[in-house]
C-alpha cells in the first residue's frame, strides 16, 4: 500500500479525493447563522454582541499566518492534525453550551473558542491548497474551482444533513461540526501529500479529462442538494434516503483513482518492452562567457522580481498590485461575510422563521460560482489570454445588484439576493486564489494565501461587527431579557446600500488590476498554447 499510494498516479488522485473531502467540511465558518439565534437567546446578547462573536470566529483566520509559516517547514499531515484538533475543541465547547450540558461561559471565553474553531479551517485549507497547487501547477484554475466549490457546498451539506436527520437542531448541528471534520482530516493524513507534477503533454491532457469528471460529479451533487432544498419539507423515510444518497455522491470521486489503478496495471505490450527512443544523455550546449556575464549583470540591475515570478512576502507587499488585489478582495469577501453572518437576523427581520433555506441557497449557488469561474477563467486564458481578475470585476457588478435588490425588501428579494451574493462570493474566492499564485509565485504560497484571507476577519469586523451591528441596534427595540430585536425592511436597508457602494469601489480596483496584469496573462496564454500544440503533435505521431 505504501509505494502504490505514495508514488503512483493513483496515489496522486487519491490525495486529491481526500483533499476534496477536507474541503467539503471546511465551510463550517459559514454556518454561524444556523446556530447564532440559539447563542443569542441563551446568552441574552444584543445584535452588536452577537455580531462581535461572529467577528471573533472570523478573527481566527487572522491567525492563519501561523499555518502559512508552518506550511514551509511541516508536512501536510501535521497541518491537518492541528486543524482537526482545533476544530474539535472550538466547536465542541460551543456544542456543550448550546446543548446546555454546561452553563454559558463568560463572553470573552466564548470569543476564544469561536476564534479557535475559525482558525481550524485555515490549517485545513492551507494544507490542501498548497499541496494541490504544487501537485497540479499547470491547472490552477480548475483545481481552485473544484476545491473551493466543495467548500461552497460544505455549508449546504452540513445544513441539509442536519435538517434531514435532526430537524435543524442547533446543538446537534454543532456536534456534527466538531466531530465530522476531525474524522475526515485524520483520514486525509494518510493519503494527501506532495507528488511530482505532470511534465508530459499527455499527462496534462489526462489531468484535464479527470478534472472534467470531478466537476461533473460536483455539479450533480450541487443539483441534488438544491433539489432537496426547493422541494420543501420531507418525511422521515425520504430524508433518510436523501442522506444515504448524499454520502454515495461524496464517495463517487473515488472512481477516478480506482480507474487510474486499473490503467497502471502492466500490460503485455507495455512501454517497458518498447525500444527507448529518447537519448539517455542530453548534450548541454555551453553558453558563451560573455552571455553569462550579461545575464549576471542584468540580475544585479533587477533586484526585485517581476510580476509573475516568485516573490518573498516582503517583496510582495512592496508591490502596488498586491494592495490592489488585497483591497478589492476586501470589498468582495467582506460584504459577503456580512450577509452570511447576519443571514439569521436578516431573515427574521423580514418575517422568515426558518433561515436554513437561505444559508443553503448561498452555499449551493456559491458552489456554481466557484466551479464556473474556475473553468471559464481557465478557458478564456487559454483561448484569448483574458486576465483572470476581470472575472472578479464581473462578480462585483452582480454582487452590488444583489445588495440593491435586498435593500428594497420586495417579496422574494432575500431569495434572489442570497443566490447572487452566493455566486459572487464563490467567484471572488476561486479567482483570487490562482491570481495570487500567478502574480507572486508558488514558493511562499502558504503564507501568501493566509495574508490574503486576513480580509475575512477584517471584512467581518468592518461590515458585520461595526456596520451591520451598530445600524441594526440603532433600529432595534430592547427586550425584557436584555437582548434586542428589529422587524422590518428598515433594519438592514442602509447596510445593503453601503455595501453596494463598496462593490463599485471593488469593481474599479479589479478592472485596474486586469489592465496592469494583461502582459502576465498573455505569457501564460502563450505557454498554454505551446503545450497544447506539443500534445497535438505527439498524438498525431502516435
Amino acid at each position: 500500500m505504501g509505494p502504490l499510494f505514495s508514488t503512483s498516479s493513483a496515489g496522486k488522485w487519491l490525495g486529491l479525493v481526500t483533499a476534496i473531502w477536507v474541503q467539503a467540511i471546511c465551510g463550517n465558518n459559514y454556518t454561524f447563522a444556523n446556530y447564532s439565534d440559539a447563542l443569542k437567546s441563551l446568552m441574552a446578547l444584543t445584535q452588536l454582541e452577537l455580531n462581535n462573536l461572529s467577528v471573533a470566529k472570523d478573527v481566527g483566520k487572522a491567525f492563519g499566518l501561523l499555518s502559512g509559516f508552518a506550511s514551509d517547514c511541516l508536512p501536510t499531515s501535521v497541518l491537518l492534525i492541528i486543524g482537526s484538533l482545533e476544530g474539535f475543541v472550538g466547536y465542541g465547547v460551543q456544542w456543550l453550551v448550546v446543548s446546555q450540558r454546561i452553563r454559558p461561559l463568560p463572553y470573552w471565553q466564548m470569543c476564544i473558542f469561536l476564534c479557535l474553531g475559525g482558525n481550524s479551517t485555515t490549517w485545513m485549507n492551507t494544507a490542501v491548497l498548497v499541496t494541490c497547487f504544487r501537485n497540479f501547477p499547470k491547472n490552477r484554475g480548475p483545481i481552485s474551482g473544484i476545491l473551493k466549490g466543495y467548500v461552497g457546498l460544505s455549508t449546504a451539506i452540513f445544513t441539509d444533513i442536519c435538517t434531514a436527520l435532526f430537524s435543524s437542531d442547533p446543538s446537534t448541528f454543532l456536534f456534527i461540526l466538531a466531530v465530522v471534520p476531525a474524522i475526515v482530516c485524520l483520514t486525509a493524513v494518510f493519503f494527501l501529500h506532495e507528488t511530482p507534477p505532470a511534465s508530459r503533454p499527455s499527462e496534462l491532457q489526462k489531468e484535464t479529462q479527470y478534472f472534467h469528471i470531478f466537476n461533473g460529479i460536483a455539479i450533480i451533487l450541487a443539483v441534488y442538494l438544491l433539489a432537496f432544498d426547493v422541494t420543501g419539507s420531507h418525511g422521515r423515510l425520504l430524508s433518510l434516503i436523501f442522506a444515504v444518497g448524499l454520502l454515495i455522491l461524496l464517495a463517487t470521486p473515488l472512481g477516478v483513482p480506482l480507474y487510474s489503478i486499473h490503467l497502471s496495471k502492466p500490460r503485455s505490450n507495455s512501454d517497458i518492452e518498447q525500444p527507448i527512443k529518447e537519448p539517455l544523455l542530453v548534450k548541454q550546449s555551453k553558453k558563451p562567457e560573455t552571455t553569462i556575464a550579461v545575464i549576471k549583470l542584468k540580475d544585479l540591475e533587477r533586484k526585485r522580481p517581476l510580476i509573475g515570478e516568485d516573490h518573498t512576502i516582503i517583496e510582495m507587499i512592496q508591490t502596488f498590485d498586491f494592495w490592489i488585489l488585497f483591497v478589492s478582495f476586501l470589498c468582495g469577501v467582506g460584504t459577503g461575510m456580512c450577509v452570511m453572518n447576519n443571514m439569521g437576523q436578516m431573515g427574521l427581520a423580514l418575517g422568515y422563521s426558518d433561515v436554513s433555506i437561505f444559508v443553503s441557497l448561498t452555499s449551493i449557488w456559491g458552489f456554481f460560482g466557484r466551479i464556473a469561474s474556475g473553468l471559464l477563467s481557465e478557458y478564456y486564458i487559454w483561448k484569448f489570454g483574458t486576465p483572470r481578475p476581470i472575472w472578479n470585476a464581473a462578480s462585483q457588478v452582480l454582487m452590488g445588484i444583489g445588495y440593491i435588490i435586498m435593500a428594497f425588501a420586495l417579496p422574494g428579494s432575500l431569495y434572489v439576493g442570497s443566490i447572487l451574493v452566493g455566486i459572487c462570493y464563490g467567484v471572488r474566492l476561486t479567482i483570487t486564489v490562482p491570481v495570487a499564485s500567478e502574480l507572486f509565485g508558488l514558493k511562499y504560497y502558504g503564507l501568501l494565501y493566509n495574508i490574503l484571507i486576513l480580509n475575512l476577519p477584517l471584512g467581518s469586523f468592518l461590515f458585520s461587527g461595526l456596520l451591520a451591528g451598530y445600524l441594526y441596534d440603532a433600529q432595534a427595540t430592547d427586550n425584557a431579557d436584555g437582548g434586542n430585536n428589529c422587524v422590518g425592511a428598515h433594519c438592514y436597508c442602509l447596510v445593503f446600500v453601503i455595501m453596494a457602494i463598496t462593490c463599485v469601489l471593488g469593481l474599479g480596483l479589479d478592472v485596474l488590476l486586469a489592465i496592469r496584469t494583461r502582459n502576465v496573462y498573455a505569457e501564460i496564454h502563450e505557454n498554454k498554447k505551446s503545450i497544447a500544440t506539443t500534445a497535438d503533435s505527439s498524438s498525431t505521431k502516435c
